[in-house]
């Protein structure tokens, strides 16, 4: 099979080696994480939480799901496939990968063309994780956060940054030399048609570089720019719950959108590649205090 998991994985705690035992993963100092019902592991530590309940919430993951599974934004899934098989064979993370369908559609196409990916994603949101595994379960599906990467130190060919928050340090951790990071972000006229029904102002987007360590190179920029035609009033409201929008934007604006039976949008996204060039690889040290979770 082309799909396998990425195995690499570290205890979040210690940073020492994580081996599967029965259902569990465990480290050498007695930490233990089982795997939950639906094929992931929580991998987020209490106190590396900055809320009960962080990243995206459970009516979030849903209205995200609803949205997507509709294909309104398949041309950009198919983009981040095509950059992905750019090159051949490789391990993939996907570094804030929500309900998993960009993943899901990349898993397909490397079925379908015979290639080899070797698979981990992570998101903070445990909501997210936990839809996103339910849907497969041949990947490492994992909830943590992307400051502290549960992954071995140069582990990684390729690592994906979808709308996600970019923590350079850990990327250039699990990334190998050479290695790719691949990002997502909206560009200027993104959703522009919405923004100016729930916005009394539209603040004009930063179009700075979202990474900015020396160690990553700039070896492509692509705009992908396409219509997305919502035809009823369910796909609208998904849309506003699924986005930091529904909470930034004022409420006559939000009630207007929410209002509406079509809409008519502009996507308008980068894809930007990164190439990782640091020749030598990098390690961390592992603390060995014991102490069980």
């Amino acid at each position: 099979m082309p799909i396998t998991k990425i195995s690499a994985l570290r205890c979040p705690i210690e940073h020492s080696p994580l081996q599967l035992v029965g259902g569990s993963w465990r480290c050498e100092n007695g930490h233990s994480y089982d795997v939950a019902k639906q094929g992931y592991v929580n991998l987020l530590p209490v106190q590396n939480k900055r809320s009960k309940d962080p990243g995206d919430s459970k009516a979030m993951v849903q209205a995200r799901r609803e949205f997507l599974d509709q294909g309104y934004y398949q041309p950009l899934a198919q983009v981040l496939a095509d950059t992905v098989f750019a090159q051949g064979e490789q391990a993939v993370l996907d570094a804030g990968c929500g309900e998993g369908y960009y993943l899901r559609y990349l898993v397909e196409q490397a079925e379908q063309n015979g290639t080899d990916l070797c698979m981990a994603a992570l998101d903070i949101s445990k909501w997210a994780v936990q839809a996103a595994a339910k849907r497969d379960k041949r990947l490492s599906w994992m909830v943590a956060s992307n400051n502290s990467i549960p992954l071995d130190d140069n582990s990684v060919d390729t690592i994906l940054c979808v709308f996600g928050f970019p923590v350079e340090a850990e990327f250039k951790r699990v990334l190998k030399p050479g290695g790719r990071l691949i990002m997502v972000d909206p560009a200027g006229d993104h959703l522009k048609e919405l923004k100016a029904i729930i916005y009394s102002e539209i603040k004009s987007k930063n179009e700075t570089l979202p990474i900015t360590a020396s160690e990553f190179e700039l070896i492509s920029e692509q705009r992908e720019t396409f219509p997305v035609s919502l035809t009823s009033n369910e796909a609208i409201k998904d849309l506003l719950t699924m986005t930091p929008h529904l909470y930034r934007s004022n409420a006559e604006g939000r009630e207007e959108a929410k209002r509406l039976e079509a809409l008519d949008l502009t996507a308008d996204i980068w894809i930007r590649v990164f190439s990782y060039s640091n020749e030598y690889p990098i390690t961390t040290k592992r603390r060995t205090t014991g102490g069980v979770v």
